[in-house]
């Protein structure tokens, strides 16, 4: 809001809404709405600000989450903390957390807990501090689980014994009273966690995999229990009870084990940072924890430590290693006016340094966060895994009643009926399904930060491997983006100074790499800027000032042109044969001078396109420069798609026409100039290393300045993906095989009860494989 029409005009499209009476207030820039039952919502109140032309401030929250065993429970959830007003949640069932998106105001993290809470799981405010915190609460909980399961295999080796014993022909029967005591204590007390969690489940009104456990056993147990209390000459089945508990608890332990190796990439990134500094103060070094640090505090940084924060180097020199942050082997040298960043290891020599961004602005840190995004985001196919699971438990719970029913009905023997709903109810398990795509998520964005390649989120992951074309900017993605100025042409009566004085001017606002070389020529030859006033650019083709009373423009030759001056074409044609960009100065109306400009093509770009090339993804140039200069840069790497003297917008129009021929479009830029462009694709990948990258503006960004980036993101996305398809295929081939042989009663509920923990560790065990992705050089 800008002014008090602003509120009123909010203030009046929310009285329109059925049942909202609202008051804005300007000062506070807050609205406060009385919203009636049977009216309009608060999401409906929140909707219609933004339909005004308005934002809703939001935050976000990551809530740590204790005591989910499926996928059912990670829906639970969902859906509790998404029934609160204006609230977004995702909850990934593989790394345990929410992922919250509210409007402050109307809720707040302390409600979103309680509502979790209330639900019958555990919730907390998730803090990369506690992060070691947590990792100890997760051994201690693995650790009772591990007490339990000993309790239980003990108390069920009996049941083991009895058992072989009737493989081989000897008929070995436990007293019935003494099968009841050893099974009740298994069912009650080594299982009591799964009736708790089954409680709650029933309770908040969801069925989740526990409900299925504890109803099956429950029901093998008590059917047995009351053969033995009555009696009756019946069959018992406490061995079906107990060992399929037991089971369970084995298929916990291994899968919580699993779990855990698969956040081993995050927590590698998170020990790069040390915890002490040595804090120069007044000429003492006195060390000091990471957190006290503060921007431009004196830092000192010794042979064989890693940097704590980022920072400029103000004396000292050394090689840094900076594999960490680009994926680059070898060292880096740092001294006076280097940038440093936190994590990275200094070998040689003693760094004095001045900190520039520290705690949550560091660059390591914001690797850390991307990294954490992807891994709590959720792809497509999880999205529908989520949905197949909401219903699987529901609708197992109807196969077991008919399986019972029909069983009964055509054999006549109630106990067979029984074993075979018991086997449909222990076989059904919609953990590996929940499992399947976030393990394989959590594996490929941590490969994928240990290799210097950053996913915004699980759908740039995915949808990577789908890319038919991939478009590339010249300045800066095909050359490394450091041109320099070759030639100089002043026109006769200019003087070079003079034309240099006005160029470093007129180029001092941008951030362009071409502005950065003129000024870098000018400072070297030691001529001073103009002053100039009224400053205007003009996106893709120059800039203008004014210089007095006079109108100064710099750009490309057609932009010149186009204001009607006369260009020199056979310098021109010249220099632009020799694959140099050329710039123009102009003042009013007379030409001052010329220059050539050269950028050296990266090394590697040539054998990344070859292997684009094989990896089945044609490759366009599309590019601002001058036709000759990009020709001349294609002919270098292999491209025969060239686009060239585009403006950005004309950019983000050629994405879109190749979108609507029906291919997969990626493009690669530097994040910022070609913004348009990298909104306008399918998946956008940025180039750039350390503070520079553009975390802000691709979905992938390449932290090491290679476009070999380029094809391991692709190859990770394929390995990734294939893994996910794996992972659903071993979710649902137990199902599939298994569900139709326990409806039938050939499927027995210990053996039912083992293939169902061995879904999930199966499912686990495969995403780790991924860890044996390399990415090339």
């Amino acid at each position: 809001m800008t002014c008090a029409g602003c509120a009123a005009r909010i203030e009046k499209v929310l009285g329109r809404l059925d049942g909202v009476q609202a008051t804005v207030n300007f000062a506070t820039q807050r609205v406060q709405a009385t919203v009636q039952n049977g009216g309009a919502s608060v999401a409906d109140v929140v909707e219609a600000v933004r339909k005004t032309g308005f934002t809703v401030e939001t935050q976000t929250a990551d809530l740590t989450l204790t005591g989910m065993t499926c996928a059912g429970c990670a829906a639970r959830i969902e859906k509790v903390l998404n029934s609160l007003p204006a609230v977004e949640a995702g909850v990934n069932f593989a790394t345990e957390r929410a992922h919250v998106v509210y409007v402050p105001g109307l809720t707040d993290v302390q409600t979103m807990i309680e509502h979790v809470e209330k639900a019958g799981y555990g919730a907390s405010l998730y803090k990369q501090a506690e992060q070691q915190d947590v990792k100890a609460q997760r051994h201690a909980e693995w650790r009772r689980e591990l007490y339990g399961f000993v309790v239980a295999a003990v108390l069920s080796l009996p049941f083991v014994w009895e058992m072989g014993g009737m493989m081989v022909g000897a008929h070995v029967m436990l007293p019935q009273t003494l099968q009841l005591m050893l099974a009740a204590i298994v069912q009650f007390w080594c299982g009591r966690h799964l009736y708790q969690r089954a409680w709650h489940a029933v309770r908040s009104g969801a069925a989740t995999m526990d409900v299925l456990v504890v109803l099956g056993t429950s029901i093998a147990f008590g059917f047995s229990a009351i053969v033995v209390l009555f009696g009756l000459h019946q069959p018992v089945y406490f061995e079906a009870s107990a060992i399929v508990i037991t089971l369970i608890l084995l298929g916990r332990l291994l899968e919580a084990g699993a779990r855990a190796q698969t956040a081993a990439g995050m927590e590698s990134l998170l020990k790069l940072q040390p915890k002490i500094a040595h804090v120069d103060q007044n000429g003492v070094v006195v060390d000091l924890p990471v957190e006290q640090m503060k921007v431009g505090t004196l830092f000192v940084v010794r042979p064989g430590e890693s940097v704590p924060v980022d920072g400029v180097v103000l004396d000292g020199a050394s090689d840094v290693n900076e594999a960490m942050l680009t994926g680059e082997s070898l060292p880096e040298l740092k001294q006076k006016g280097s940038t440093v960043f936190a994590g990275t290891l200094n070998q040689t020599g003693a760094l004095r340094v001045q900190a520039t961004k520290v705690g949550a602005d560091t660059a390591l840190a914001a690797i850390v966060r991307m990294v954490e995004q992807a891994q709590g985001s959720k792809a497509s196919v999880q999205r529908l895994a989520d949905k197949v699971a909401a219903v699987f438990v529901p609708a197992v719970l109807v196969l077991a009643v008919v399986t019972f029913l029909l069983g009964w009905a055509l054999t006549g023997s109630a106990s067979w009926s029984l074993v075979s709903a018991v086997s449909v109810l222990v076989i059904a398990c919609p953990c590996s399904l929940g499992l399947a795509t976030p393990t394989a998520i959590m594996v490929g964005t941590g490969q994928g930060a240990q290799a210097g390649i950053l996913f915004r989120n699980a759908d740039a992951l995915e949808q990577a491997r789908k890319l038919t074309t991939m478009v590339m900017d010249k300045t800066g993605t095909l050359t490394e983006g450091h041109p320099v100025v070759t030639d100089v042409q002043a026109e006769p009566g200019v003087a070079t100074a003079d034309l240099l004085a006005l160029a470093a001017a007129l180029e001092q606002n941008s951030e362009h790499p071409l502005a950065k070389a003129v000024r870098d020529y000018a400072v070297a030859s030691g001529v001073q800027p103009v002053a100039m006033t009224q400053f205007k650019a003009i996106p893709g083709q120059g800039v203008m000032a004014q210089v007095g009373e006079d109108v100064v423009r710099l750009g490309s030759p057609r932009f010149l042109e186009q204001s009607g001056l006369q260009i020199a074409q056979t310098l021109v044609a010249d220099w632009q044969g020799q694959g140099k960009t050329v710039i123009a100065v102009a003042k009013s109306q007379q030409i001052l001078g010329y220059f050539a400009l050269a950028d050296k093509v990266r090394d590697e770009a040539k054998r990344a396109i070859t292997l684009l090339h094989q990896m089945g993804v044609s490759v366009t140039m599309l590019t601002g420069d001058n036709e000759r200069a990009a020709q001349m840069v294609a002919r270098q790497v292999g491209i025969t798609d060239v686009v060239a003297g585009v403006l950005p917008n004309q950019k983000a129009e050629k994405i879109a026409a190749l979108k609507a021929a029906g291919g997969c479009v990626g493009m690669v830029g530097d994040g910022i100039n070609d913004a348009p462009a990298l909104a306008s694709a399918n998946v956008s990948f940025a180039i750039g290393a350390g503070a520079d990258i553009a975390l802000d503006t691709a979905d992938v960004v390449l932290v090491r300045s290679s476009l070999m980036g380029l094809v391991n993101a692709l190859s990770l996305s394929r390995a990734t993906v294939s893994k996910i398809r794996q992972n659903l295929f071993f979710a649902f081939i137990y199902n599939i095989l298994g569900l139709p042989l326990a409806a039938f009663g050939l499927l027995d509920p210990i053996v039912a009860g083992a293939a169902m923990a061995m879904s999930s560790v199966s499912v686990v065990s495969n995403s780790l494989l991924l860890r044996r992705w390399k990415p090339l050089d």
